[in-house]
């Protein structure tokens, strides 16, 4: 057989001399150029591997990992959730180096403190040590390649740990319903959180902040108090003292230093160790128990010389348990809401996130509270009746009616068949079973002067009966603390409300409401777009520069609420 000779021009580009080489291959050098190729293509497969190894994790390790710490377990899905969104890869190394989001992560641990919240709770693991490992082991490529997995499952565990509770709250929903919290609560992806922080090219800072600035203003009071305490707290004002302006006293010097540290700190009006009543310093006490939701008297009461001697350490608790509230209200309102908050007697209405409208308020006593909770509100009821709730009608009216067959008229209530307008005889009417689910009837005031819900009422639909309505008793608005009601909330200025809520419904503007009124028939009007509404319980609230108002905690909610949160601390 005849010798010939193959010749083919087979090229190889080497990435570590980049140059080419041209080998003709022949029956004598094949064996040669076998030999090369099988040691190329190993070589390439094993920087390929060792790459994948360095740069993934995987469902098995995560979970190994996260149930190794007991206080991690929690987060596990948020874990992998993160991590299968990003085909396993690390999320806290680019190039093999530490994104800047890492240092920034275990700064703000360690100041988690100032969030009220206990900064041993996040620092399961030694974050800087596994860091300093990893920066001393640039020659052991297989040991940093081990600590680059291991730190970053370790920061995203602990960014999840911490995240739980800075975002949605220290205690969970069960506990929040213990302190009588029915809102939504804040249902905050921290998956996608952690995604946002470290994919996104935006200064690391914009991601660590609170969902809501009012939590961010209670943090800066935080911070005050803390440094009130620090320094000894603030004087006790002896019980029964008393001032008089332009009189001298002997608790004027400790009221000064104690209204100086309290409320207008570093200001020239409440210096000098006078022991003269001045005018500016009962501008400062007038101050203060406008801050407190007392009365403004600029004298020193009973009830503001109680306020005053409120240790610092107990309001530095009630600041931390509103901050914790502020975890529990949803990532974001909606941009147009009514919020209204029960201890200040007030409510707010938003439009795109701004404060349209403002009034007074009155709350359920303490017998008969007003729950805390949301819904949407629908209707304006205008001439409205007032449909007796049960409990008052068994407790109050039933007992009237079955003595005196006029009592209800002398009331201007009447009784008819459940679900009809069809009127009964309350002579015909067996009052003993009012109040109970065999009562087949409906006691209700009709529309007018003597209505308990005034021109108007407001609905917004829930198992508890509780809606907003107008009041014939309008000078209870002028005390100072206003739980007078059976639950529901009764609004200072009904008419302002209803004109500004039906501003979009045809042909409902404010003349039209008043005539609607004056005609005395009930008339239900819908609100073209349904509003959010909020009843929630803060007892604590402060401006852009931390200066805080404190509520009374008017149900107890508060103490309720401290022992679950600081025994978790």
């Amino acid at each position: 057989m005849q010798n010939v000779k193959l010749s083919i021009a087979f090229v190889v580009t080497t990435k570590t001399h980049d140059m080419m080489k041209i080998f003709f291959i022949t029956r004598s050098n094949v064996f040669y150029l076998a030999s090369l190729l099988l040691f190329f293509f190993l070589a390439t497969g094993c920087n390929n591997r060792k790459t994948a190894e360095k740069t993934a994790l995987d469902s098995a390790y995560i979970v190994s990992y996260m149930n190794a710490e007991p206080q991690f377990k929690d987060q596990i899905g948020w874990a992998k959730s993160f991590y299968k969104a990003r085909s396993y890869q690390l999320g806290w190394f680019k190039n093999n180096e530490l994104v800047p989001q890492a240092s920034k992560l275990i700064q703000i641990i360690d100041k988690s403190a100032e969030e009220g919240l206990d900064p041993k709770d996040y620092q399961v693991v030694d974050l800087r040590g596994l860091i300093n490992q990893f920066k001393g082991s640039a020659k052991n490529e297989d040991l940093r390649d081990s600590l680059e997995k291991k730190i970053d499952l370790a920061l995203s565990a602990t960014y999840f740990n911490w995240a739980a509770d800075y975002y949605r709250g220290l205690l969970g929903p069960r506990e929040s319903k213990k302190a009588d919290w029915d809102i939504k609560l804040n249902k905050m992806k921290l998956d996608l959180s952690l995604k946002s922080i470290l994919d996104e090219n935006k200064d690391d800072d914009y991601y660590f902040k609170p969902n809501h600035v009012e939590y961010a203003n209670l943090k800066k009071a935080l911070a005050n108090y803390r440094e009130v305490q620090s320094t000894g707290g603030w004087p006790i004002i002896p019980v029964g003292s008393t001032v008089q302006e332009g009189k001298s006293s002997a608790v004027v010097p400790l009221l000064n230093k104690r209204l100086a540290g309290y409320l207008v700190k570093d200001s020239t009006m409440l210096s000098s160790d006078s022991t003269t009543f001045s005018k500016n310093l009962k501008s400062a006490l007038k101050q203060f128990q406008s801050f407190n939701g007392i009365a403004v008297t600029g004298r020193l009461d009973k009830k503001t010389i109680q306020i005053l001697n409120i240790p610092v350490e107990d309001r530095i608790k009630q600041i931390i348990i509103n901050m914790e509230r502020w975890r529990w209200i949803p990532q974001s309102f909606e941009p147009d809401y009514l919020i209204v908050n029960i201890p200040e007697f007030r409510l707010h209405v938003y439009e795109k996130g701004q404060d349209k409208m403002t009034m007074k308020v009155i709350v359920g006593k303490a017998l008969h509270s007003t729950p805390i909770f949301n819904d949407k509100m629908e209707d304006v009821v205008l001439a409205p009746y007032w449909n007796i709730p049960p409990g008052i009608l068994k407790r109050e009216v039933a007992p009237q009616a079955a003595r005196d067959p006029g009592y209800l008229a002398s009331k201007d209530m009447e009784v008819v068949i459940r679900g009809s307008n069809t009127v009964v005889d309350p002579k015909n009417v067996n009052w003993a079973a009012a109040g109970t689910s065999s009562f087949k009837y409906l006691v209700r005031r009709k529309p007018g002067p003597q209505n308990d819900l005034g021109n108007v009422k407001f609905i917004f639909p829930n198992s508890m009966n509780i809606y907003l309505h107008d009041t014939p008793g309008d000078q209870l608005f002028n005390q100072s603390k206003r739980d007078f009601s059976h639950g529901c909330v009764r609004v200072e200025r009904p008419i302002d409300l209803a004109v500004y809520l039906l501003r979009d419904v045809k042909g409902w503007d404010k003349t039209r409401i008043e005539e609607q009124i004056k005609k005395g028939k009930e008339r239900y009007v819908a609100l073209n777009e349904k509003l959010p509404v909020y009843l929630v319980y803060f007892t604590a609230s402060a401006d852009a520069n931390g200066r805080v108002r404190f509520f009374e905690d008017i149900y107890n909610h508060d103490k309720t609420l401290k022992s679950l949160y600081f025994s978790k601390l």
